[in-house]
């Protein structure tokens, strides 16, 4: 397996290092202060003075006994020779002449510090670099691996992603790291969760689609058989095909409908009066509630004509949306009771809400009360009205919550974002 990015890391900050200690070396040569400064002649001079007092007190022996005590720079920047007669060609700080106590000469001179020769820019003392070859490599041999390591993790987590293991997450593998990396990987564990519910709703999607759709199909299956035992009831029989065949029309319809709506695709917006659309859906609730006896009672505020509830989006959608919330409301609604309607004008947006005085729904059924062919707790499904009703309001920036109230009964609130025209 190839790793690139591992070797392009540590090559390159191995160099780099060894670029810095170069660097660093060659300055110090080039701009290290010359010793001329008063302090150092000073001191040059008084290391001589007392070499030579040393001399001339007991000879080189009495010198060597005394410069133990020396510091390391005098020691080794002092020299002592017999006296020869010949100038010493030798540049240095000080230098002066001390005889012993048996008349031996000697010469004396505090060298100034050479620099080694410069033999071109790479001239850097061999401990140097291999402290920089060795805790270079080091050093970049870790980085690389601390930061190639959890994108190898990461590149066998898309592996098995895209073999279709859902249940794969990079969370653990990069353990307690709190920079971009790990950000990463939780980015990484979000889009496989995701993608995990959307195939899972997929999945359950298709399995109830096929479950709702062998109901009508057997009656039909069942209508065509008894026309064919028994002519007299074609009439009938031809009916109930009818009614089925309608029925599977309004299923296929609304699956595509709400397939649209899970792709993000929506009909081209549009300015629409929010009230006038609620109106008319309350208005056709009426003509319907009127078989049980329940009564749908409206409220608008504020309640003036003058008023306009302008949306922004398709008035077709939310009219669909809204007529599905409240004929949900009209079928959980015992005879001789009421459904409430109310809208209501809050800072930004339209609030409505539909209070029905049915049974209710569990605890457990609430949070499956917007998906597909959601189950109520007292066995009836939800079918797809409310699972459209919720993408068609969440297209439009709205939010849709359902709760149990406590005199019993649903009530579904609504929110819908206020047109602003004076950004248009």
């Amino acid at each position: 397996m190839k790793r690139r990015l591992f070797w392009k890391i540590l090559i390159g900050f191995w160099v780099t290092s060894l670029i810095i200690t170069q660097g660093i070396w060659l300055m110090f040569i080039l701009l290290r202060p010359p010793e001329q400064s008063a302090f150092v002649r000073e001191q040059a001079d008084k290391t001589v003075a007392a070499a030579a007092a040393a001399i001339m007190h007991g000879g080189d022996q009495e010198l060597h006994i005394q410069r133990a005590s020396w510091p390391r720079d005098s020691i080794g920047r002092l020299e002592v020779y017999r006296d020869t007669g010949k100038p010493d060609p030798r540049p240095a700080l000080a230098r002066t002449m001390a005889a012993g106590p048996d008349g031996t000469r000697y010469s004396l001179s505090y060298n100034a510090r050479q620099p080694p020769p410069f033999r071109g820019i790479f001239n850097v003392p061999r401990e140097v670099v291999i402290v920089a070859i060795i805790g270079g490599l080091g050093f970049s041999a870790i980085l690389a691996w601390y930061l190639t390591k959890p994108i190898e993790s990461m590149r066998a987590g898309f592996g098995r992603l895209a073999q279709g293991d859902f249940s794969t997450r990079l969370g653990p593998a990069v353990g307690r790291r709190r920079d971009e990396i790990a950000d990463l990987a939780h980015d990484f564990d979000r889009m496989a969760v995701r993608l995990q519910e959307l195939v899972g709703a997929r999945d359950r999607l298709l399995a109830d689609v096929s479950h709702e759709l062998r109901t009508p199909l057997a009656r039909l299956n069942l209508a065509v058989g008894l026309a064919r035992q028994d002519p007299a009831k074609l009439a009938a029989s031809l009916d109930r095909i009818g009614d089925e065949v309608a029925k599977l029309d309004e299923m296929v319809g609304e699956l595509l409908t709400l397939a649209k709506l899970e792709s993000g695709q929506s009909q081209a917006e549009e300015y629409f009066d929010f009230a006038e659309v609620v109106r008319g859906v309350v208005a056709d609730a009426q003509f319907e509630a009127g078989a049980k006896n329940i009564k749908v009672i409206l409220s608008v505020e504020p309640a003036g004509e003058t008023f306009e509830w302008l949306a922004l989006g398709s008035g077709k959608l939310i009219s669909r949306a809204t007529e599905n919330i409240i004929r949900n409301a009209l079928r959980y609604s015992p005879e001789y009771g009421q459904v409430v309607v109310a809208l209501r004008l809050e800072p930004g947006i339209f609030s409505l809400s539909v209070c029905d005085e049915g049974p209710g729904v569990g605890p457990e059924a609430l949070a499956t009360l917007f998906k597909p062919f959601g189950v109520s707790a007292d066995g009836f499904g939800f079918g797809l009205g409310l699972a459209i009703a919720q993408r068609a309001i969440a297209v439009h920036g709205g939010t849709i919550l359902a709760r149990n109230r406590r005199s019993g009964g649903l009530e579904m609130s609504v929110t819908i974002p206020a047109a602003r025209l004076d950004a248009a």
